[in-house]
């Protein structure tokens, strides 16, 4: 993942950071999930000074709760994280940041569906988000969305962001996505894109 940011006062933060996120089911609507980032480097430039570092990020720790089957029209969860400081001094944060999200996603035809999704972090940042977004599968592999968010960090005006994604079911174990997200108006993230990949590790239904 890639973002770039204004921090104000002619400086200019990028940041490129390699996610890793393992899932477990715990049975039932229970999700533990452990991530964590190999390597984060941030680049901070203007006003003629230049800084940055790099390093191993910090532990997050989540469990989701998703009481729905996944073939529901309407379904819902919610997500409680907390992000430790155990990372690279460079890279880490100075306190614990703890998240709490929930979203819900209608199906509106075996090709469009539309969610939303709210959450509030706090901690050495504080920062609320409401998004929505409308999803279309174009074929058996294919899947796009676009979406809208108001961000509001403490003590700055709420800006919105507006982004678009593809998500590509290589076989039925692995996945590639991609996504690019912009600033439209207000105080908000100028710029983030990203690159992943999924792979399932557990038993597969028999079609």
């Amino acid at each position: 993942t890639w973002t770039r940011d204004n921090l104000g006062g002619g400086q200019i933060q990028s940041q490129y950071t390699t996610d890793s996120l393992v899932r477990l089911g715990l049975g039932g609507p229970f999700e533990a999930q452990l991530g964590t980032s190999p390597f984060n480097a941030i680049h901070t430039s203007g006003n003629g000074a230049s800084d940055g570092g790099h390093g191993w990020g910090d532990t997050v720790l989540a469990l989701k709760y998703a009481p729905n089957k996944s073939d529901a029209p309407v379904t819902w969860g919610l997500l409680g994280s907390v992000e430790f400081t155990d990372g690279a001094r460079a890279v880490r944060n100075d306190h614990r940041q703890y998240l709490l999200g929930a979203d819900v996603n209608w199906q509106l035809s075996d090709q469009d569906g539309v969610g939303g999704y709210a959450e509030q972090t706090t901690g050495q940042d504080k920062q609320s988000t409401l998004a929505i977004n409308e999803s279309h599968v174009f074929n058996k592999t294919v899947t796009g969305y676009v979406e809208l968010a108001q961000v509001h960090e403490a003590g700055e005006r709420a800006g919105t962001e507006a982004g678009t994604g593809v998500a590509w079911m290589v076989t039925q174990r692995v996945q590639l996505d991609g996504g690019v997200r912009a600033r439209v108006a207000g105080h908000a993230q100028l710029w983030m894109a990203s690159l992943g990949v999924s792979v399932f590790l557990g038993s597969l239904t028999s079609p």
